[in-house]
């Protein structure tokens, strides 16, 4: 539409599909997501990638969160469309629709920024991201982006209008995620212009699908259940949820915590909640007890990670050895854990048990949809 959904409208919508059960994903052997949309080695490594989305498939999975990479877009422009193609097309045939993800707030200082080079890539080993300088180190200073540069932000723009009026209508691609993480990297509200003009560029183009841009800084903490207390919803957070068809959230935290953040969410705002980014085994956020929280209250979910490999998610992100090296880490974060990630290179389960809870429950809210869309 080019307008705002209604939330009946995005309740129309939402309950119009089967319960969404995904993953973010970059392939195990691609050191990032700028990797794995460069022409280079692309198609050698596809026979890889498509063993990986058809273990996908087998597990069940319906949902593919998917960040795009203006920098091959554009330096790579032709060949950045059609493996854009390409990747839908594979996903598609294996029963998995795509929600794809434009402007991104994690981000480093521009004194530590590097732009990617094209080619083969250099890996850190050990660290959470492949980078030893990542987003993920809680480093001071706020983070550099590309739509900071005024030469590419109009172009930057340009790739959100080409890529959403391409595929509006296309039933591929189920969900825009316009902006991710605003104000990480200590942006705060920097990115909101961008994130404004964004949303407006996408709804001009009238897709079929829902827009929505993360909130993902909420969290309830206290000692005592009955009475949490809870982070406030930061201005641009807010902001980015005002403008969302679909309320999108990341919650990396513990059950408790993430039963008031739905309680809260939906009671706000009304509309269906997805949450795009989940599964933090070491601060007990697990596959055991968050998949069948979001199965009972109606919550698209997308975990991080799929196959582990060259970008090392099953690594702890790197604040938090910061944080334990200070000793300011809670004492029941578990570091025998990976922190992210389902499958172990070979495609095995990293726990035989995440995949036999995964596939239960998909199968529940299968059944479900089929006797209530008779």
């Amino acid at each position: 539409m080019k307008r705002q959904w209604t939330p009946e409208e995005a309740w129309a919508w939402y309950n119009d599909r089967p319960w969404i059960v995904g993953f973010n994903y970059v392939p195990a052997c691609c050191a990032s997501i700028f990797d794995m949309w460069q022409e280079y080695r692309h198609a050698e490594r596809m026979p890889a990638i498509t063993r990986e989305i058809e273990r996908a498939h087998e597990i069940g999975y319906n949902g593919i969160r998917l960040f795009m990479s203006f920098y091959c877009w554009e330096k790579e422009h032709d060949g950045y469309m059609q493996r854009l193609e390409e990747y839908l097309t594979l996903f598609a045939k294996n029963g998995i629709r795509t929600m794809i993800v434009f402007g991104n707030d994690c981000s480093v200082p521009i004194e530590r920024y590097k732009e990617p080079t094209f080619g083969e890539q250099h890996v850190d080993m050990g660290y959470h991201g492949g980078i030893a300088v990542s987003p993920h180190a809680g480093m001071p200073g706020v983070g550099y982006t590309v739509v900071d540069d005024p030469a590419r932000y109009d172009a930057f723009n340009e790739m959100v209008r080409e890529i959403v009026s391409k595929y509006a209508k296309d039933e591929r691609v189920e969900i825009w995620n316009i902006y991710n993480e605003l104000g990480n990297g200590r942006r705060r509200d920097k990115s909101v212009p961008a994130m404004e003009r964004f949303f407006a560029t996408a709804r001009a183009c009238d897709p079929i699908q829902p827009l929505t841009a993360d909130t993902w800084t909420i969290v309830y903490w206290s000692d005592d259940p009955l009475h949490p207390e809870r982070t406030p919803l930061n201005p641009w957070e807010k902001r980015a949820v005002e403008l969302s068809d679909v309320v999108s959230y990341h919650d990396y935290h513990n059950y408790e915590s993430s039963v008031m953040t739905i309680k809260y969410l939906r009671d706000t705002y009304h509309r269906p909640l997805l949450n795009t980014e989940w599964l933090h085994r070491m601060q007990h956020n697990t596959v055991q007890t968050h998949l069948p929280l979001f199965y009972l209250e109606r919550v698209g979910s997308y975990h991080w990670g799929f196959v582990a490999g060259l970008n090392q998610t099953y690594e702890p992100w790197e604040s938090m050895w910061t944080r334990y090296e200070r000793g300011d880490l809670p004492a029941d974060v578990d570091f025998t854990k990976w922190q992210h990630d389902i499958l172990r290179p070979n495609l095995r389960p990293y726990d035989p048990h995440e995949i036999e809870t995964i596939k239960r429950y998909i199968a529940l809210a299968e059944k479900e949809f089929e006797e209530t869309h008779k």
